[in-house]
């Protein structure tokens, strides 16, 4: 396979050997962002917020380290009922009080959207995933069911690998350079979907995101916090709850999925075999999650 380089081809797709079709090939075009608000909580932050669809039950969604509403909205596809989606402080247009901020901190911010929007379901990918784990440590009743996605850390901070990666991000971002950006994020990509329309297309996307709205100081230390202090402060969450992870994720390390399945009373676990499960099985994903939040 060709090397990864940025910027991308001015045709919009990748370079391709031998004859073929030479029309631009940009692939699937971006969702227009949707039109969000600021809501303010009880403890004097201020979170953007995006709320779809109607009824009840209602589902919070809560996004992954320098990711946010974009990349969660997919989650909710299947999703009945009224669904929100949420930026954490230092992310899009939410505020950035002064930081360090801790798990603590992110957990208030999940439990504010939560109450102020009536959620009873939620999901939390990543380090969404944590904020949640720390919020169900001091409610474990709060939420009827969860669903937890690829976690990365519960009683210990990230691993080495993570950090660096997670570290190198926070160093392209501040820098500014488009290029430094793209290779750090292309990672996040399975080799295979690198090179593709697709793959620039959600390039693009994350590089117009992280170059806008940066981020804030505040969440550099995060990486090297761990959420809880000891994972069986869990053992009193009482809701069903579904943990997903994968095998091979150096981000998201699949032994902190099976630790989190064995803390949790009424937890089932489904592993996947390789990561990049968005890319490889995001249609079996999407009707697992919302198979299980829709019960």
């Amino acid at each position: 396979m060709r090397g990864f380089r940025w910027p991308p081809p001015p045709d919009g797709g990748p370079r391709t050997w031998g004859p073929g079709p030479g029309a631009p090939r940009t692939g699937r075009p971006a969702l227009p962002e949707p039109d969000t608000e600021l809501v303010a909580t009880p403890h004097g932050v201020h979170l953007e917020q995006l709320v779809t669809g109607a009824g009840d039950p209602v589902t919070v969604f809560a996004h992954g380290l320098g990711n946010g509403i974009a990349t969660t909205r997919p989650f909710g596809s299947g999703v009945t009922g009224r669904k929100l989606f949420f930026q954490f402080r230092g992310h899009g247009r939410s505020d950035a009080p002064p930081g360090p901020w801790s798990y603590l901190d992110l957990a208030r911010d999940l439990r504010a959207v939560a109450d102020l929007g009536g959620a009873t379901r939620a999901f939390g990918a990543s380090l969404g995933a944590g904020a949640l784990c720390r919020l169900l440590a001091e409610s474990p009743e709060r939420f009827e069911r969860l669903v937890v996605f690829l976690p990365a850390a519960l009683d210990r901070p990230r691993g080495e690998v993570a950090r660096a990666r997670l570290t190198a991000l926070f160093e392209a971002v501040e820098s500014g350079d488009a290029a430094a950006v793209a290779d750090v994020v292309q990672a996040e990509l399975p080799p295979a979907v690198r090179n593709t329309p697709a793959g620039w297309a959600y390039l693009r996307q994350r590089l117009d995101q992280l170059l806008r709205d940066g981020l804030a100081p505040g969440l550099a230390s995060l990486p090297e916090q761990a959420p809880l202090r000891d994972a069986g402060s869990l053992a009193a969450v009482t809701a069903p709850a579904l943990v997903i992870g994968c095998a091979g994720d150096d981000l998201h390390p699949v032994e902190v999925a099976e630790q989190l399945a064995a803390a949790l009373p009424r937890a089932t676990l489904h592993v996947y075999d390789r990561p990049g499960v968005l890319w490889t099985e995001r249609a079996d994903l999407r009707s697992r999650i919302s198979a299980f939040l829709n019960e």
